[in-house]
């Protein structure tokens, strides 16, 4: 009887993470690395943005693809310092005098 209740309770968990999208699955790998597995799992199972930012990382070390250009003009252009008319330019000067 207990052998039909557990097989029922599995069949319910299990369908309630596949209703949050989510899907129970084993890897092997060194026992060391266990906690480190679980973390990222549970970081990725997370779905926000720093979870998006960690799985495009892992994807790129993964594939050793090179990263992509443009990165430093993609920063640079969501500073929220576009627009803001800064005067960045500096005075001509001669400098000082060292007595060598």
């Amino acid at each position: 009887m207990s052998d039909n209740a557990q097989k029922k309770a599995l069949r319910n968990y299990r369908t309630r993470l596949v209703k949050r999208g989510m899907a129970r699955f084993e890897v092997l790998g060194l026992d060391g690395d266990r906690d480190l597995i679980r973390s990222l799992a549970k970081r990725l199972a997370e779905d926000d943005p720093d979870a998006a930012q960690i799985r495009a990382a892992v994807s790129q070390t993964i594939s050793g693809d090179p990263p992509k250009k443009g990165g430093i003009l993609a920063a640079l252009r969501r500073s929220p310092l576009v627009g803001a008319d800064l005067n960045l330019n500096r005075l001509d000067e001669a400098g000082r005098k060292v007595a060598l």
